[in-house]
């Protein structure tokens, strides 16, 4: 059967199209680099011309896989480009060890040229590394937040699905690509084809840089209830400097016995479990993708020592942080 489509009237304004340069680190996320390149694509089906081309480069040039194992292969060496190419790098799983020297060097060589660049999923990381984000808003996925944080407190981190601050580009990764391109998409041919482009990837929420990637706590803990929820807004807010469960009972207008029912009742555990539970999940984020010492992670989740940060550490993951941090180095070496 034949299929039509609609072809969106697009002004012919003369220019050349806009190329991206997707540059693939090693064990880069498959997802956030599809949704792009897909965009992009339906884009230039709906329009019935070509507004938008690519190429893939990365480090030798050759060949790179994604975190899935899927070999993808490269159009070129990390060359010098056009003035007026948009870089995204693509990154995804150990971004730290994908951010070589060479690839650092030559995003340095491309910004001083004046290019628009952005990093999509963790691959802000390397941006921040380069130096490309200093002074900016930027974003990365939720999981890599915190060890963010640590590293370069010179960025205005956000929790936005996608940041545009200048020439720099930042998205939390997985669909926040889709997000971020039909922005790009709206600004060059208009919002017209932009919701065209939506409607062929069954995208029917478009989130703006003004939404935040994360469920609400309601949604993420299933359960609705206003109090509850703002007593782990509180906790998740507070975790290098702990506030006791009297002071959290007393600012949402609770006792400290009716704090310790509800939390019971919802969630089947103390508010101090709880709240020990947020603290160590987020130590573990630190040991597997920075290099802080334990020590630091330890007072950065808010341990007044080692001992007894280790100690609930084995207590809740059967392990110990630098066991973890080893085994986890492991992995990422085979």
């Amino acid at each position: 059967m034949q299929m039509t489509r609609h072809i969106v009237d697009v002004e012919d304004t003369g220019r050349k199209p806009r190329r991206f340069v997707f540059v693939l680190l090693d064990n880069f996320t498959l997802l956030c680099f599809a949704c792009a390149l897909e965009s992009l694509r339906i884009a230039n089906r709906m329009a019935g011309k070509t507004l938008y081309d690519w190429v893939l480069a990365g480090e030798g040039g050759d060949e790179v896989r994604c975190s899935a194992g899927t070999g993808f292969r490269l159009d070129s060496d990390l060359d010098e480009l056009n003035r007026d190419d948009t870089i995204l790098v693509c990154g995804g799983i150990d971004v730290q060890a994908a951010s070589s020297k060479k690839v650092l060097n030559w995003l340095r060589r491309e910004a001083r040229r004046g290019a628009v660049i952005g990093g999509l999923c963790t691959a802000g990381y390397t941006l921040a590394k380069a130096g490309l984000l200093d002074g900016k808003k930027a974003t990365i996925h939720w999981e890599n937040q915190d060890s963010f944080v640590e590293e370069f407190d010179e960025v205005a981190l956000t929790k936005s699905v996608f940041v545009i601050d200048g020439n720099r580009i930042t998205t939390a990764g997985g669909t926040a690509s889709i997000d971020l391109m039909l922005k790009l998409i709206a600004e060059d041919h208009g919002e017209e084809l932009a919701n065209a482009v939506a409607d062929q990837l069954i995208y029917t929420s478009i989130r703006t840089d003004q939404d935040t990637q994360r469920l609400s706590v309601p949604t993420r803990i299933g359960v609705r209830h206003p109090k509850l929820s703002q007593v782990i807004q509180m906790m998740e807010q507070n975790i290098e400097e702990p506030v006791s469960p009297s002071i959290l009972a007393r600012d949402v207008g609770m006792s400290t016995r009716q704090l310790e029912r509800l939390f019971r009742r919802y969630l089947n555990r103390s508010p101090k479990r709880y709240y020990m539970e947020l603290r160590l999940q987020k130590a573990r984020n630190l040991l597997m993708q920075t290099d802080m010492s334990v020590i630091n992670v330890a007072l950065a989740c808010g341990f007044a020592s080692p001992s007894h940060f280790s100690k609930c550490y084995r207590a809740h993951y059967d392990t110990t942080p630098y066991r973890e941090r080893g085994s986890h180095a492991a992995r990422l070496s085979v």
